[in-house]
């Protein structure tokens, strides 16, 4: 199927995804309120207490969020003590989270306005349709939809300033061309 450019917000599959999870998380969020909660960080508790600690990136990606997201919405609730980050049992080098009994509590008080949101968002749509629409969305976060794209040859070209040159003055080579930042020398 072709899409005209124009019509792009119209067609486009992302926005209009995003403009419903906005619509939806902002309903949540009003009613996850009074127990202090957004509702991703409302998920994390939820998560740590049907499944008991986790490694951070294990979190992550149950979540389907990236490492950088999660360590935003889990700062408050370490500083709100309903987590607790140590290092892991298995590697001390990776961060284990725990649910505290703090967190517990606010998330018993949190789940009555889960429940409400719940019941009118069931009670707008239809439950019928509710749960088929969790099972699409499941079913698109299970769509790895086919391979990475190789970048645009824009995004690859050197700048007209630019020098070709690494941080450390080094023009490059095939040894040292990599996706990965170059290391302060």
């Amino acid at each position: 199927m072709a899409f005209n450019a124009r019509l792009a917000t119209e067609v486009c599959n992302c926005f209009a995804i995003r403009s419903a999870a906005r619509h939806v998380t902002q309903f949540y969020d009003q009613f996850l309120a009074p127990a202090g909660l957004r509702s991703t960080q409302y998920a994390i508790l939820a998560k740590l207490e049907r499944e008991g600690p986790l490694l951070i990136h294990t979190l992550a990606k149950a979540l389907v969020m990236d490492r950088t997201t999660l360590g935003r919405n889990i700062l408050p609730l370490e500083r709100d003590r309903s987590i607790r980050i140590e290092a892991a049992p298995s590697d001390r080098r990776a961060k284990q989270l725990y649910l505290t009994g703090s967190g517990a509590r606010r998330l018993k008080t949190a789940r009555r306005g889960w429940t409400e949101a719940q019941a009118r968002f069931e009670a707008g749509v239809g439950p019928a349709r509710a749960a088929e629409l969790r099972a699409l969305l499941g079913s698109v976060v299970a769509n790895p939809f086919g391979p990475p794209r190789a970048p645009a040859i824009s995004a690859t070209l050197p700048k007209a300033n630019d020098t070709g040159r690494d941080r450390g003055g080094q023009a490059p080579t095939s040894a040292n061309m990599t996706d990965k930042p170059q290391a302060n020398a």
